[in-house]
């Protein structure tokens, strides 16, 4: 086997643990999770991680699972019936002031607003139909991969 298949072959298998990492991330949002652990449940170092899922996937593995938190939190503020106080911990994050820092960032609001705003818009709308609505939705960014360096 050459250094070129060798290398090829590597990254292979970096992007299939990656994937898992990711998927973990998916499932297991709400769980206490950090770089190292997820690193240690594919047996990479830390920082290995970082770089190889930051490569990858255009972004940090915590701000990955951040965007994810987030994005479950809005449907559960759509969902109106908890505070943000619960949304943040419901979603993992363990301090309500990094949360709404987040979320302000993300969603271009706070948590409060946003549900405000969710609520006034759901006026009306009948409840199997706001059920579809509140359910969380992935971000098509998501699904992308960064482009791989050299390619356009």
């Amino acid at each position: 086997m050459s250094s070129r298949d060798a290398a090829e072959s590597q990254r292979l298998r970096d992007l299939a643990l990656l994937r898992r990492v990711r998927d973990r991330m998916d499932r297991e949002y709400a769980q206490p999770l950090d770089v190292e652990a997820l690193a240690r449940g594919v047996n990479m170092s830390a920082g290995h991680l970082s770089r190889r899922f930051k490569a990858a996937y255009g972004e940090s593995p915590y701000s990955y699972l951040m965007t994810r938190r987030i994005e479950r939190a809005m449907a559960l503020l759509r969902r109106g019936d908890l505070s943000v106080t619960d949304v943040c911990f419901a979603v993992g994050c363990q301090s309500l002031g990094t949360f709404s820092t987040r979320f302000s960032e993300l969603v271009g609001m706070s948590p409060s607003d946003y549900k405000v705003r969710s609520r006034q818009e759901m006026a009306g709308v009948p409840s199997c139909e706001s059920k579809k609505v509140t359910r969380p939705v992935r971000n098509p960014v998501r699904n992308r991969e960064a482009p791989l360096a050299g390619r356009s």
